[in-house]
């Protein structure tokens, strides 16, 4: 069993810059440190599936149940452990993507395979799966126990300075954020985000994000919820 294969030839034309910059990055570009992880961290996979709608192109996004006992509450792309059974990261990708929210993998087409990041706080090394949703299937969570919202996040909204931040965390440090109606993307997947826009060649005018801390900045997340995408 083999990995399914990854086309990059095949991406939209407004996908190809990016599929094309990722065959030269490196850890470094998100800001991850160029480390040999612990022969301990578990192989892990996301899909960042792009696709697009009446508004454009839009990447998939979940917001995990507030119950779990692992990053309660936060957003993630799709993905999660690679099992023994899984052929590889690809495979892995797409399998929680279909698991976690339906999204059905005959539609998905995998363009590329970021560098993988070691993820300290949490013993994984995840490997970064960027696809092209040739033919969307309808999406929603499949077990509210682990997934509370599935959301197609408009490129645009993601990219419009007014609606990206930096979340000021407890050690000091602060780290690339976006607001999403309903959502709040920071940790790992905003700082994962904010690098694949920028090898997409859509990030502009994020220089003078405003610095929150995270209290705040999810008050800003549930404020814009009543606004939508479309406000």
């Amino acid at each position: 069993m083999t990995d399914p294969v990854v086309d990059g030839s095949a991406a939209p034309e407004w996908l190809a810059p990016l599929v094309r910059r990722s065959a030269d990055v490196d850890q470094g570009h998100f800001g991850w440190p160029r480390l040999r992880p612990p022969r301990s961290a578990r192989p892990a996979a996301v899909l960042i599936l792009f696709g697009e709608d009446a508004d454009g192109p839009d990447v998939l996004l979940l917001r995990r149940a507030d119950g779990l006992s692992s990053h309660p509450g936060q957003v993630a792309f799709p993905g999660g452990s690679i099992d023994p059974s899984d052929a590889g990261p690809v495979a892995a990708a797409l399998r929680e993507a279909q698991e976690e929210v339906g999204a059905h993998p005959a539609g998905i087409r995998p363009l590329a395979v970021l560098p993988e990041l070691h993820v300290a706080h949490s013993g994984f090394r995840v490997t970064p799966v960027l696809a092209h949703w040739r033919d969307p299937s309808p999406v929603a969570a499949v077990d509210l126990g682990e997934t509370r919202a599935v959301a197609r996040v408009p490129l645009s909204w993601l990219v419009d300075p007014a609606n990206r931040l930096r979340v000021r965390l407890r050690d000091g440090r602060a780290g690339p954020a976006f607001v999403v109606p309903g959502m709040l993307v920071w940790g790992f997947t905003g700082v994962l985000l904010a690098g694949v826009l920028e090898l997409g060649g859509w990030s502009a005018g994020w220089d003078d994000a405003p610095e929150l801390d995270l209290d705040e900045a999810w008050r800003a997340a549930e404020s814009a919820a009543d606004v939508g995408f479309g406000g």
